[in-house]
């Protein structure tokens, strides 16, 4: 069932990046995802970045036509499905690429009292599209990558797991699927929940489009504890 939602605020995060506020929030677990309906375009699936927020990255025609709401205009908003990540141990390690933030954000901020320090590894292309918001408010330190050593290191997230990964006692990572992979196998697949993103309809477990291996991505994931996926990614 759908919930009508408002649009309080509009604003861009990053290039080609923007945050849309909703009028209402929606209880989740971070990692969780929603399935967004635009009369005309149809519906797509984007993880919560906070109970009332999305963080959007425009590379399609619904995202376009999202894109072209402002203030005050309505979207349609069904959910939250899926898994979320789970909260283990108290120093851990988030890792974030591109526009794989948004679960990341919502775990750093509405888990801060679950952990005793956080530490965000975050990785994109160029600065232009580092969409941090304010999540400095809520990790105890930042590490950004860049591909270009435009800002911060030059390199990978993944670079500055693999100094850190016995220092910590849980990783969570969101990005696109080779740094997941990566993230996996510094991690050898132990002590680390990822979330996972294949193409997506019905969000509910029905139409089967998001299989991973055995697995469907919105009924089983989209986390998942890095051991079920040995020898799937």
């Amino acid at each position: 069932m759908y919930a009508k939602v408002l649009i309080n605020e509009v604003f861009e995060a990053a290039d080609s990046v923007r945050v849309f506020k909703f009028d209402r929030g929606f209880q989740f677990e971070p990692g969780q995802f929603v399935m967004v309906w635009l009369p005309g375009a149809g519906e797509k699936p984007f993880s919560l970045a906070d109970r009332d927020t999305l963080i959007v990255k425009k590379v399609g025609p619904f995202t376009s036509r999202l894109f072209e709401l402002k203030e005050g205009d309505s979207l349609w908003v069904r959910g939250p499905y899926g898994k979320g990540f789970e909260p283990v141990g108290e120093r851990v390690a988030l890792v974030a690429g591109g526009i794989g933030i948004p679960p990341i954000y919502a775990l750093a901020k509405l888990w801060g009292d679950r952990f005793k320090e956080k530490i965000l590894l975050y990785g994109a292309r160029t600065s232009d599209e580092l969409a941090l918001l304010d999540i400095e408010n809520y990790v105890d330190e930042i590490v950004i990558f860049t591909d270009d050593g435009s800002t911060g290191r030059r390199g990978y997230p993944t670079d500055g797991l693999r100094e850190i990964k016995g220092e910590v006692e849980q990783v969570y990572a969101c990005g696109p699927e080779p740094m997941l992979k990566a993230v996996l196998e510094v991690m050898n697949y132990e002590r680390v929940q990822v979330s996972m993103e294949r193409y997506m309809k019905c969000g509910i477990g029905v139409c089967g489009s998001c299989n991973l291996g055995k697995y469907l991505v919105c009924r089983d994931g989209p986390v998942f504890r890095g051991e079920l996926l040995r020898g799937v990614i």
